[in-house]
């Protein structure tokens, strides 16, 4: 996001321009795609601004999230993650562009996506149940590629052991 924009949604919303926001805004901005902690964000940030304390990034993790240009995600990992929300237009409600995330259950590798395959279940929804849906987010579990090899070889080997063993 454009420093200058994050400024002037600021201001709209009465809130101060600080350092520590921009310092923030400036480290996820550094880090386009990847899932940081606030403690990794915290760690990022110490090394451009010693004193920064990890409760000034947790406060400016929320407003980050409240004013949208964040995302808040959970991989059930026992972790929160941050990243830099996805924008295609210029008004607040289309500017919003959902991505998805697929997620290795053996190694925990995070996939993101784009293809909003949601978009007609939405309409539907709005149409038949008058249910106007303003955010959703979708986790898919499963094995990525080189898990589900290593699990091939594993089972072939187990099934050899098995073998020698009858």
């Amino acid at each position: 996001m454009d420093q200058s924009v994050f400024k002037q949604l600021l201001k709209e919303k009465n809130l101060k321009v600080t350092r520590q926001r921009m310092l923030v805004l400036e480290l996820m901005g550094d880090h386009p795609g990847e899932h940081l902690t606030a403690e990794d964000i915290y760690e990022l940030a110490r090394k451009k601004d010693p004193e920064i304390g990890l409760a000034t990034i947790y406060r400016t993790l929320q407003v980050l999230v409240e004013l949208q240009v964040i995302d808040k995600i959970n991989f059930d990992d026992g972790f929160v993650r941050y990243e830099l929300g996805q924008m295609t237009g210029d008004d607040s409600e289309e500017r919003r562009h959902h991505h998805h995330h697929a997620i290795c259950s053996r190694c925990g590798a995070v996939y993101s996506f784009e293809e909003d395959l949601l978009d007609n279940l939405e309409r539907s929804l709005l149409e038949r149940l008058g249910f106007l849906v303003v955010d959703h987010e979708v986790k898919l579990f499963g094995y990525c590629k080189s898990c589900r090899e290593k699990m091939k070889n594993e089972d072939l080997k187990l099934r050899r052991d098995l073998e020698v063993k009858v």
